[in-house]
């Protein structure tokens, strides 16, 4: 490729949805804003290859350049700023404040959560210690002022890939897509309402019914929203498909790169199957997990969107550019492969001591039944992510989660309140 792989994003079409993550952290207290606008422009310095803006070079492409700008900390208003605007110094990221609330802003297109949680996990660090005047113990943090990490600014390449035949190949069983509520959302403006609600559970909890069901942290979640569809959708949709992303950095050579890059595993289940007790549900679940995870089958996904990123290079013209991508999106575009729903877990991260300053973490995403797991120190916290004002769906995995007899807390709904990016519209 001839542009930073961080790049080739920006032609997607933004139009419907926010190319972005959007990170709400809950602070124990409430946030001192001048504190944390300290504290964020120190912490971006361990980060510079988030500390960019974006150019359009003599071949009509976009290009990063660094940027040493002030990181903008903004108290948060009636509107969101666009990302690459004046409001935010021209940067890709910023964060907003409001109460107990620090809202961290950035481009997809530079990272996902895997990316994404050490940035956030060193500005709450500094902000600790500079508003406490400790420094928290928190080894596995990365401080300001300490080196990259090796491979940290590693992208992936063609030549990185394993060309094996994959072991296996995901033959879809047509899930049925919720094309009603998207149209609903996307074209009615009296349906669509971005929002989403957080989930709190303890992670003992979770962890110790996965352990005696044959499941994992993931399946446990795809399992569950695939039941509360069982219990909404007719019976003439004979098959709920998940959806969840991986992450195949470690299998080629690149553990530490904070690139996003990423393949997709797909687990069709038949409404027979979903009457099945939660322990086979758990080996279904799992054993597809290591199916589609294995290096072979996501190199073959990841060589496809690499081969289309090359593609682009020869296309002249960022209106060119954004209508092949548009045309040939993976995910997007029309031969793309969709489930009913999608869960997304970032794993699992040693926080430290800056887990007992923390409430909660979730990332707010575009989409419709979009789960996005994510864990601080002994809780596990879900971001049910919705484009429409229904309950129907949480009242349903509610119902399932309650009837399996786990306990947790619910707050919500709230307004996604997603930027955009400025150059992409």
């Amino acid at each position: 490729m001839k542009y930073s792989y961080d790049t080739y994003s920006l032609y997607k079409d933004e139009k419907r949805f926010a190319f972005v993550v959007r990170a709400k952290v809950r602070m124990k207290e409430t946030v001192d804003i001048d504190v944390l606008r300290v504290a964020a422009n120190k912490a971006i310095k361990r980060y510079p290859y988030f500390a960019v803006k974006i150019d359009i070079d003599e071949n009509g492409a976009y290009v990063r350049i660094p940027s040493d700008k002030e990181i903008a900390v903004l108290k948060m208003g009636s509107r969101t700023p666009d990302l690459c605007s004046e409001e935010v110094n021209g940067h890709l990221l910023f964060l907003e404040c409001d109460g107990r609330d620090i809202f961290f802003n950035i481009s997809h297109t530079m990272c996902g959560g895997r990316g994404l949680q050490p940035w956030i996990m060193t500005t709450l660090w500094q902000y600790i210690a500079d508003r406490y005047g400790i420094e928290p113990y928190a080894p596995s943090i990365r401080k300001p002022g300490e080196p990259l990490l090796d491979g940290e600014t590693e992208e992936p390449s063609l030549d990185k890939l394993t060309d094996e035949e994959p072991v296996y190949e995901y033959k879809s069983q047509n899930p049925t897509v919720l094309a009603f509520d998207y149209m609903n959302g996307l074209f009615n403006p009296f349906a669509r309402n971005n929002n989403y609600r957080v989930l709190t559970f303890e992670q003992k909890d979770i962890m110790t019914f996965a352990k005696g069901n044959d499941s994992s942290v993931a399946a446990f979640f795809l399992i569950t929203v695939a039941k509360a569809l069982d219990k909404l959708l007719p019976e003439k949709n004979a098959v709920i498909g998940g959806e969840m992303p991986h992450n195949p950095s470690a299998n080629i050579g690149l553990t530490n790169s904070h690139c996003d890059f990423l393949s997709h595993i797909h687990i069709d289940y038949t409404r027979d199957q979903l009457k099945m007790d939660m322990e086979k549900l758990g080996t279904m679940t799992r054993g597809q997990i290591i199916l589609q995870t294995d290096t072979s089958v996501s190199c073959k996904e990841l060589r496809e969107k690499l081969e289309l990123f090359e593609k682009l290079d020869s296309i002249q013209g960022i209106k060119g550019k954004r209508q092949y991508m548009k045309e040939h999106d993976p995910s997007t575009g029309k031969n793309a492969k969709h489930g009913t729903y999608y869960v997304s877990y970032t794993g699992q991260l040693d926080w430290g001591e800056v887990a007992d300053y923390i409430e909660s973490m979730v990332f707010i995403t575009e989409g419709h039944l979009m789960l996005e797991v994510s864990s601080v120190g002994d809780k596990i916290h879900v971001c049910f992510n919705q484009i429409l004002n229904t309950e129907k769906y949480i009242n349903a995995f509610r119902d399932v989660i309650n009837e399996l007899g786990i306990s947790f807390k619910m707050e919500g709904p709230f307004p996604k309140r997603l930027p955009r990016h400025l150059i992409c519209r």
